[in-house]
C-alpha cells in the first residue's frame, strides 16, 4: 500500500489566516485557496471586495501547482515561450492555469499540497503565497 502525504485542514487555517493577515495590514483584498496533495480544495476564503472571478482563479492556481508539482506561473511561462511553448489545454484539463501566484509545498521530496492567490498582480499574488507557505512550513509540515 502506498501512502502519500498531504497538507490537513490544520495547515490550511495556518496558511489562509497568515495570507488574512498580511492582507489586512497592507488594505488589498484577495482570495486565497489551499489544496491538498491532489490538488483538492481545502480551504478557500474570499475577503470581502475581492473580485468573484479570483475564486476560480485562486483555485485553479493552486489545483495546477500541486497536480504540476511547479509553480502555476512557471508553467505558463514554459507554455508561452517562443520556441518550446505548447498549448496548456494539452493537459487535458481545463482547471490548469499559467498565470503565477499558486505555489506546490513539498516534504520528503514530494508535494503536499499548494497555496495560490489571486485578485492582485501576479508578483503580488506569488508573493502573499509565499507567506501562506511559510505559515505551513512553520509547523514543520513541509519544507
Amino acid at each position: 500500500m502506498l501512502a502519500q502525504l498531504t497538507l490537513d485542514d490544520a495547515d490550511a487555517r495556518a496558511a489562509t489566516d497568515a495570507i488574512r493577515e498580511e492582507l489586512v495590514r497592507r488594505g488589498r483584498t484577495a482570495v486565497v485557496a489551499v489544496v491538498d496533495a491532489h490538488g483538492e480544495v481545502l480551504s478557500l476564503l474570499r475577503i470581502s471586495g475581492a473580485p468573484l472571478s479570483s475564486m476560480t482563479i485562486a483555485v485553479n492556481k493552486a489545483f495546477t501547482a500541486a497536480r504540476l508539482r511547479r509553480p502555476s506561473g512557471v508553467v505558463g511561462r514554459r507554455s508561452r515561450d517562443p520556441e518550446k511553448g505548447f498549448d496548456i489545454t494539452y493537459y487535458g484539463d481545463q482547471r490548469y492555469v499559467g498565470w503565477g501566484g499558486g505555489l506546490p509545498l513539498e516534504r520528503d521530496g514530494h508535494v503536499v499540497g499548494a497555496v495560490a492567490v489571486s485578485g492582485l498582480t501576479e508578483a503580488e499574488d506569488e508573493e502573499l503565497a509565499n507567506v501562506g507557505v511559510a505559515a505551513i512550513i512553520a509547523r514543520g509540515r513541509a519544507a
